[in-house]
């Protein structure tokens, strides 16, 4: 079960997301605002946005101050998820239990409602009320985190090791530390430098958050490998049939739960610094393990 703070922050990020979305409809061409409002709102535990609000809280800071940049990491996830779904990419029917975009829809409006996305996560860190030069340094370290060096160089390595022969653990890891770790270290990274926390505490939150990233992969990679597509709320079986490169693939079932475990231990690990305020950041590396069990 998710602890219940997940919940609440999901519910919060949610309310976040709709108050942008409803601010720019009048603004935004019809059938656009539906895709971005569809995509954005049919569901998802919002694990990134509670990332990056215990991260902020973690190190002292506000709830309210951490909201738009929940959402906009959620813009920018989002996005991530409809292009992933095009045919072009991992071609997939289903996202969170519902008709993916491009089925929804049509591709050109979904590829379009992702660059859309995309555009107001930037857009959303903006508005932050904080100084100029934080929400300089939160953007810079999201475009490094969403772009050519993370999370579309992660997708790009990932596409190029389909059916790819004697694929190592190495080659696995530099995927998913770009096309999953990446986004979940900024939001651990941004939630700790809209608390102001010290550089000690946002170095622990660093650690957390590439530690976290890739547990949330492996158990992503041992979901697909067990679980049925009404537990997934996507195609199972996919990473097998595409024959892609997966924790699951190079190191079997067995030593996959292993890593999940270490890097689950690395993650609590990295928060001692943090003190009583990070047991909810352990709470939420416990419940990513679980998820792949």
């Amino acid at each position: 079960m998710p602890p219940e703070f997940l919940t609440l922050y999901a519910s919060q990020a949610e309310q976040a997301l709709e108050r942008a979305l409803h601010k720019r409809q009048s603004v935004v061409p019809d059938r656009l605002w539906e895709a971005m409002q569809y995509a954005l709102m049919v569901g998802g535990k919002r694990v990134r946005p509670a990332l990056l609000i215990e991260s902020c809280l973690a190190c002292g800071g506000e709830l309210e101050k951490s909201l738009l940049a929940a959402a906009a990491i959620e813009c920018v996830h989002t996005y991530s998820l409809i292009h992933d779904d095009l045919p072009c990419m991992d071609d997939d029917a289903l996202r969170r239990g519902q008709p993916t975009c491009h089925v929804k829809f049509d591709e050109a409006t979904a590829v379009l409602a992702g660059d859309a996305l995309q555009g107001l996560s930037f857009e959303l860190l903006t508005e932050l009320d904080v100084d100029a030069a934080i929400k300089v340094d939160l953007i810079h370290r999201l475009a490094v985190a969403a772009g050519g060096q993370g999370m579309v160089a992660g997708q790009v390595m990932d596409m190029q090791s389909e059916h790819m022969p004697d694929i190592d653990i190495l080659r696995v890891e530099q995927i998913h530390i770009r096309k999953t770790g990446a986004l979940i270290c900024w939001c651990c990274e941004a939630g700790a430098i809209l608390a102001g926390a010290s550089e000690q505490a946002l170095a622990a939150c660093s650690r957390y958050g590439k530690a976290v990233g890739l547990l949330f992969q492996i158990a992503d990679d041992i979901l697909d490998a067990t679980a049925d597509t009404v537990t997934l709320g996507k195609s199972a079986g996919k990473d097998e049939a595409q024959q892609k490169a997966t924790y699951v693939s190079v190191l079997g079932l067995p030593r996959a739960r292993e890593l999940a475990v270490e890097m689950r231990d690395l993650a609590i690990e990295a928060c001692e610094p943090l003190g009583e305020r990070g047991e909810a950041l352990k709470s939420l590396a416990h419940y990513i393990l679980e998820r792949g069990k």
